[in-house]
């Protein structure tokens, strides 16, 4: 086993190594806390469809415009101010619920500057419709997935937002994985406790072995297999990546993961450009203790679209997934409460020598919160109202609905598939 490594408490009391090699490594990443998230996936933005999340407290919607272009935009009526919940959108235009103002894109759709109140009441209206406009974000769809640039000041025209780093640098396809090979199933996962402890939970290799043995399907993976890895920290400006590599020489790599920030997780099984599969997490801060995960595993196996229905291997995999991430949910929300409390500090927590990605990513993390503390540009404080928080959350583990969605498919498909079996045995 590596040597202990002491852990100290930063400033914003998060766990962070201080020495000046962890220092070096985690500043030789560009990325802010500002900049692409990956927020939602192509599946879930239908024609017609307003997606309602929010992003460091700050409420966007999602929708699709007359081209099927995806707009994010800031939820509040420049009317009002009311938020568009309750309204519609219908080929492109944005009815506002409270007052029925509608916002629409006028002439080329990249012209997003031109976004307007269309309205029939007030005789002046014309001119009162140029004065007013619907803020919105830089958005890319790419790769299945739906990308902001966060910069946490929309703007009229989404041009104007200096983009500081190009979308390119956290694709998985620009690190050598390409993602046309491959088939991949995805979940949705919502979680009530700090953004930043998930991603330290999906930078730790070594705990699936242990809370996760018997849930993951894979004969390597579980508590009687546990063992010592060499481990390879490498990295440059885009990513910081752990090679996990079995002691025993004759063995390859056994996981790589990319720590690609701000909220992209890579775990690759093998070498990168050779592996079975792919799982990538993004991690989406909706506000202070509320956090969504999109999980997307890609396999270069199972790639037949209708024997993996036969099999039902879409809801046995979206079950795994489930269980996985209910496994973390407890976990999660202690280690919150405990950082929140301060019960998190060097003389109560150390770090060991195999977790030093996460003494890079929370060395990072911490100077990124002292750059440009993205909490702090939509704070919110005991005499917030609260009625985005007190929305429910529509993804498992937090909301089990889907899980028993999930199950309750699984049961009924199995039926289909058995009963015609067993009438042909009895006509046999």
């Amino acid at each position: 086993m590596s040597p202990v490594t002491t852990a100290k408490i930063s400033n914003s009391e998060h766990l962070a190594d201080t020495s000046s090699s962890v220092s070096k490594r985690a500043s030789t990443l560009s990325s802010s806390l500002l900049g692409w998230y990956a927020v939602c996936t192509s599946e879930e933005i239908k024609a017609d469809d307003l997606y309602f999340f929010s992003f460091y407290n700050e409420p966007l919607v999602l929708f699709r415009d007359k081209d099927s272009k995806v707009r994010c935009i800031k939820d509040l009526c420049p009317h009002r101010g009311a938020s568009f919940r309750g309204g519609e959108n219908k080929e492109g235009i944005i009815t506002c619920p409270y007052h029925g103002g509608r916002f629409s894109a006028e002439g080329e759709c990249l012209n997003l500057d031109r976004l307007t109140c269309n309205h029939i009441i007030d005789s002046n209206y014309n001119n009162y419709a140029k004065k007013i406009h619907l803020n919105q974000y830089p958005c890319i769809e790419k790769g299945g997935y739906l990308y902001i640039y966060y910069s946490g000041e929309s703007n009229v025209d989404p041009k104007d937002i200096e983009i500081k780093y190009q979308l390119d640098d956290i694709l998985p396809d620009s690190f050598g994985f390409n993602t046309s090979e491959y088939a991949y199933e995805q979940v949705f996962v919502d979680f009530k406790c700090d953004w930043a402890r998930i991603i330290e939970n999906h930078l730790d290799i070594l705990h699936i072995f242990w809370i996760h043995g018997n849930t993951i399907p894979d004969k390597d993976v579980n508590r009687n297999t546990i063992t010592s890895f060499n481990q390879e920290i490498k990295g440059d400006h885009r990513y910081i990546e752990s090679v996990y590599k079995h002691k025993d020489k004759d063995k390859e790599e056994f996981i790589t993961l990319r720590f690609v920030p701000p909220g992209r997780v890579m775990i690759y099984k093998g070498k990168p450009e050779q592996a079975r599969y792919l799982q990538v997490l993004d991690h989406i801060p909706l506000a202070q203790n509320r956090a969504r995960v999109i999980v997307r595993h890609y396999r270069k196996f199972l790639k037949n679209k209708l024997f993996t229905k036969l099999i039902l291997f879409k809801p046995l995999q979206h079950r795994i997934f489930y269980k996985i991430f209910t496994e973390d949910y407890l976990v999660l929300k202690t280690q919150t409460f405990n950082q929140q409390m301060g019960y998190i500090k060097k003389d109560r927590v150390k770090l060991l020598g195999e977790d030093k990605m996460i003494q890079y990513y929370w060395q990072w993390l911490n100077m990124k919160l002292d750059e440009s503390n993205p909490w702090l540009i939509h704070p919110t404080d005991v005499h917030t109202n609260t009625v985005y928080n007190d929305i429910p959350m529509i993804y498992p583990p937090e909301n089990p609905s889907l899980v028993n969605q999930t199950n309750r498919s699984i049961i009924f498909n199995l039926i289909l598939r058995v009963i015609p079996l067993g009438l042909l045995i009895l006509l046999i």
